[in-house]
């Protein structure tokens, strides 16, 4: 069983932490139900700072291949995980504001755009990861058209007749 990492997300930040490591995707429960298979490892970098105004910012960076279900053959099909954020710690008020698409106040002039999250004494480093995936894993993943081939029916590959041949007959007439 692999230790889940927890931290001080403010503390965390404020003086530039980092954890540098690789989870196996077995271990992600959240994400194993958009999985085909648990197999494959993801390569994590989290890093704490501050932004180009000193708030606390912790910088994501993951790396991995999984196995997705494709929603056309429903058979396995390899998706590389290549993703970077960085995520603003705010309380719930800055939440609120950033969530209404307002800048922070007096930065109006602000030109970098933030994603938010909670600040937290006790966050699940696992958890964040997996909201990240989740967050960017394609709504209906599918092999590139052509690469996958549905499952022909029972009936057509024996030569039978398809069951809506009938209908056509009828159309015809």
């Amino acid at each position: 069983m692999y230790a889940r990492p927890f931290i001080d997300s403010l503390d965390f930040a404020g003086s530039g932490k980092q954890i540098d490591t690789q989870v196996p995707f077995a271990e992600l429960p959240r994400l194993l139900d958009v999985l085909d298979n648990p197999q494959g490892i993801l390569h994590y970098t989290l890093q704490g700072g501050l932004d180009n105004l000193g708030r606390p910012v912790l910088d994501v960076s993951m790396t991995g291949r999984c196995q997705l279900r494709c929603q056309r053959c429903l058979k396995g099909m390899d998706y590389a995980i290549q993703h970077e954020a960085r995520l603003l710690l705010c309380d719930q008020a800055g939440l609120d504001v950033l969530d209404s698409g307002m800048h922070m106040a007096g930065h109006p002039d602000e030109e970098e755009a933030f994603d938010g999250i909670l600040a937290d004494a006790h966050l699940d480093v696992l958890a964040l990861l997996e909201d990240e995936i989740l967050l960017n894993l394609p709504i209906s993943p599918m092999h590139d058209s052509g690469a996958c081939q549905v499952a022909e029916s029972e009936s057509t590959r024996k030569g039978e007749q398809h069951p809506f041949a009938v209908l056509e007959k009828l159309k015809r007439s």
